[in-house]
Formats: structure tokens, sequence, C-alpha cells
């Protein structure tokens, strides 16, 4: 399950990204382009948000592999 959530917290992280890339080189929002401003879109900022804070504990995961 852990690794499940892993890849899923990953997945939605990069399209985040890659949504930041877009809007900083181009001025394009994908996630409005694609849902429009509404409450779909503020949905896929939360989860990015979301997904973000738990890829801090990524962090934690790698100290322990360096300190064993």
């Amino acid at each position: 399950m852990n690794k499940t959530l892993d890849v899923i917290a990953l997945t939605i992280g990069i399209i985040g990204a890659l949504n930041w890339g877009l809007i900083g080189f181009f001025n394009f929002n994908l996630v409005q382009f694609l849902l429009g401003s509404g409450g779909a879109a503020r949905t896929i900022y939360v989860l990015v948000g979301l997904c973000g804070l738990y890829l801090l504990t990524f962090y934690m995961k790698t100290g322990r592999c360096l300190s064993e």
C-alpha cells in the first residue's frame, strides 16, 4: 500500500511541477485550461499540495537509507 501511495504522490507531484513549468515558461495553466477555474481545478491544486507535503517524508526515507 505504501509503495502505491508513493507512486500516486510522485505522479501527482510531477503533474503539478509540469503545470508550474508551463505557467513559468509560457504563462499557460494546463489545469485551468482543462478543468476551468471552478471547483475541479481547485481540487487538483489541493491534491498537488497534499502530495507535496507527503513527498517531504521522502527526505526521512532517504536519510534512513544513507545512515545504514
